[in-house]
This record gives structure tokens, C-alpha cells and sequence, in this order.
């Protein structure tokens, strides 16, 4: 079939769904009201019992021992923004040792292992690591984890697998662009697809031969993640959630973030963008004097394996529960006269499922929401240098001040202004640094 063909053939199926989704975001919140998630289901690592933590912390730790913990990262974006044409995974952010985000979250996968090795007295704790990429990343993506020793890893202990595409359409929704002559513009089907990924790939047959019950997902981009952390896992496992989310405290009334939210009508949890919550709501403030309305959305969820198996077709089958989104954005495509072009502006529509819209499905005792500390596990890594937010120059200070903050709580001393790098290998969540007792440390000294 010729890309003409090919693409007169998924415009007549898709045009429909295209214009389906364009009203969607026109009306995605008539008609609805939503309130805080109640205390059932929201908990909070700021102010937590440090009993309770720890308890928590046990109970993953010990899910690792026995291998019935998996990851998946979420790695298909490419580095575009950041001046970069490898996979953002692969990018140097600008640490004192030079480490990709790939090679801190491999490390801190080690890191983990052993933790949980010590702690139960086992020697083959294994976390398996299921990474997705994109079509235009998976080959970058391989091959720097093969160049680079797969990161003190096994390589049996890593598996790549793709997200799935869509086709790129004009602005009006009606026509698909190309790419070339021969070829469709298409596009990640956006971090939605991570459903139809997963079955597609084999990746639930996978998790049932290798003894799995517990999935952490999380997004390659944020430099201070807790890849597999036991906290979250643990806190997951003790309440029997299905379906869990981290969320940070949203810094004010105005910052730009989705939030985790309950649907009133529903009563199921849900997300909802900051351009859709009014401006009375974001505002509004409990009697604590916090905002109502602060579960800040960072994309990084835990998964039973159970309810993966038993919901995942329905959701990937009915677009009730992951429909189409879409997204203005600039296509490289052939003009109208047949001549490729970048363009400077939007000039078509991305379409793209949200991760998150299956939320809805789970009923609110089997959902759980954990606040944790900004500072302590997330930092996005989204824009380049002269950016106010999210930037390498972020990543890099946020990672050290953590760091920094390990090994003063440890007793160590540092000259004012003086910033530390502490290895993955080294420390998973500042534990491990006693040795630094009464030591004077020197600036962007790696630990």
C-alpha cells in the first residue's frame, strides 16, 4: 500500500476520532465538580510518622528480596528541547561525574538490590527493568545501554519495548500529513499508550513468568526519582491499593500542574490540568491554611500485576477510559507543495492518550495517593538552558543540594555554598553515610 493510500484510508477511520477529541478538549470539565480526595485515600510523607515509613520501607524492600518487583520507565521523548538528537535518558545534565539520567536510575536500581539483599539476607534480589522507548529512540536508547556496560546491570534484567504511534493531522482535523512521499508524519501515541504497549509487547506474560505483583512506573526526566522505592511499593502493599500515584505539594495557587483530584460525580479519583480548575478553586484553602487543592501530578504510579491483567484490554478497547487528546504542535511535513518544511509555528494537531484517564476505573478504596517532599524526589528535567524552570542547571542544583543535606545530617561539614554529589551506588535516600562523620568536605567533591 502507497503512503497515499495508507493515509486516505486513515483519515477516513481516524477523522472521526480526530474531531471527537478536538471537542473533548473543549468540554473536558462541563458539568463536573470535584473536592480534595478524602483522607482515606491521600496520605502524606511531609508530616508522616517516621514508624509508619519505615514499616512501609520493610514491606517494599522485602517484595524486592523476592523478586516480585518490575519498572517501567517511560523513555520514548526525544532530548529536542534540551539541543540534544539522542534520547533524553542519555543526557548529560552537568553533575561532577558527568552522569547521564539513565546511568543514575540504573545505579539507583543497584543500589536498591543490595539494600534489599542486606536486609532480608538474600543474595539474588532483582529488580526487572522494562524500558519504553519510541521509534526514534529505541536504537539510541539500546545501544548507549550496551556501550555503557548496561550500568552494572544484567542485560537479561532489562527489556526494551516501544510505545506505538499515531498520525499527524492538520490543524482542522481533516487531513494527515506527511512526512515524505513515501511515508505518514506520525507521532507517540502519548504516555497513554503505555496500556496497549504493555499487552502488545507480551509484558503481562512477561511479569507472570518471572514472578511479578508489583509495578513502579515513572518518567525518565525527573533526576531525583526513587527508581523501585520501597516506601512507595510498601505503602501500596499494606492497603492493598490496585492503582497508586505520587504526587509534590503544588509550590502555589498558580504553578502549572495537572491535579489529582476527586471526581464528584463519579466519586473516583481523577486528574485534572491547571488551564481546567477555576481560578476560586486553585485558591481555596483548607483549615490547615494549605490549598484544598495541592496533589500536584508527577506521573509516577504504582500498578498491581492483578489488576493489570484483569483491566487492561477494557481499558485499551474502550475509549471511555482512555480517549484521544489532542495537541497543537510543529510537524515537519511536506507543504502543500509536496516541498519539506519545519515549521515555526503549530501547524497540526498530535494526537495522544493520557496515562492517567483510567484512574477513573478504580474504585477510591482500592486508589491511594502519597504526598512526598519536592526537594527530596522531584526534579524535571523539561527545558534548556535560560529556561525558568526545569532546566539542566535545576537538575544539577536540586541533585546536589540533596546530597549536600545527606551527608550534613551525617555530620559532615562543608564550607558555605559548598554543594556534594552523593553516588546512586552510594546512598539510595541518604542512608549509608556515616563514614562522612566529622569529615570536611570540599566543593563538588563525588561521595
Amino acid at each position: 500500500m502507497s503512503a497515499q493510500e495508507k493515509k486516505t484510508q486513515l483519515e477516513s477511520q481516524l477523522s472521526p476520532v480526530v474531531q471527537q477529541a478536538i471537542k473533548l478538549s473543549q468540554t473536558a470539565t462541563e458539568g463536573r465538580s470535584f473536592r480534595p480526595l478524602p483522607s482515606s485515600s491521600s496520605f502524606s510523607l511531609i508530616d508522616s510518622d517516621a514508624d509508619v515509613k519505615a514499616q512501609w520501607g520493610h514491606l517494599g524492600l522485602e517484595a524486592i528480596s523476592q523478586g516480585k518487583v518490575g519498572v517501567i520507565l517511560m523513555a520514548g521523548g526525544q532530548g529536542t528541547r534540551l539541543g540534544s538528537s539522542m534520547p533524553k535518558g542519555c543526557y548529560n545534565i552537568g553533575l561532577p561525574s558527568n552522569k547521564s539520567l539513565f546511568q543514575i536510575q540504573a545505579e539507583k536500581l543497584v543500589k536498591v538490590q543490595q539494600l534489599a539483599n542486606e536486609k532480608f539476607g538474600t543474595t539474588d534480589a532483582r529488580v526487572q527493568w522494562y524500558v519504553m522507548t519510541s521509534k526514534p529512540t529505541r536504537d539510541n536508547t539500546e545501544n548507549f545501554f550496551k556501550e555503557n556496560g548496561y550500568f552494572g546491570l544484567s542485560k537479561d534484567q532489562i527489556v526494551f519495548f516501544n510505545q506505538g504511534t499515531l498520525p499527524c493531522f492538520d490543524k482542522a482535523g481533516k487531513q494527515i500529513l506527511l512526512e515524505s512521499k513515501d511515508a505518514i508524519a506520525e507521532s507517540p501515541d502519548g504516555n497513554g499508550g503505555l496500556y496497549k504497549a504493555i499487552y502488545t509487547n507480551g509484558l503481562l506474560e512477561d511479569f507472570a513468568a518471572r514472578g511479578i505483583e508489583h509495578i513502579h512506573m515513572y518518567c525518565v526526566d525527573n533526576v531525583l526519582v526513587r527508581v523501585a522505592d520501597p516506601v512507595f511499593i510498601g505503602f501500596s502493599i499494606e492497603n492493598k491499593f490496585e492503582l497508586a500515584t505520587k504526587v509534590v505539594r503544588k509550590r502555589d495557587a498558580s504553578e502549572s500542574v495537572g491535579l489529582i483530584v476527586l471526581d464528584e460525580a463519579l466519586q473516583r479519583p481523577a486528574v485534572i490540568e491547571y488551564s481546567e480548575i477555576s481560578k476560586e478553586l486553585s485558591e481555596q484553602k483548607d483549615n490547615s491554611g494549605l490549598l484544598s487543592f495541592r496533589a500536584a501530578n508527577i506521573v509516577n504510579h504504582y500498578y498491581s500485576v492483578e489488576l493489570l491483567n484483569k483491566r487492561i484490554t477494557t481499558w485499551i478497547d474502550n475509549q471511555e477510559f482512555l480517549p484521544f487528546h489532542i495537541a497543537y504542535k510543529k510537524i515537519p511535513c511536506l507543504n502543500e507543495e509536496g516541498v519539506f518544511y519545519k515549521p515555526t509555528e503549530p501547524n497540526g494537531i498530535k494526537l495522544e492518550q493520557f496515562i492517567f484517564d483510567v484512574f477513573k476505573d478504580i474504585p477510591l478504596d482500592k486508589f491511594g495517593c502519597l504526598e512526598v517532599e519536592r526537594s527530596d524526589e522531584f526534579s524535571p528535567l523539561k527545558n534548556a538552558s535560560g529556561a525558568k524552570n526545569d532546566t539542566p542547571e535545576t537538575s544539577v542544583a536540586n541533585y546536589l543540594k540533596l546530597g549536600t543535606k545527606w551527608v550534613k545530617d551525617q555530620g559532615a561539614t562543608l564550607e558555605d555554598g559548598d554543594l556534594v554529589e552523593v553516588s546512586s551506588l552510594t546512598s539510595y535516600a541518604g542512608e549509608g553515610l556515616e563514614s562522612v562523620k566529622g569529615e570536611k568536605l570540599s566543593n563538588l567533591q563525588i561521595i
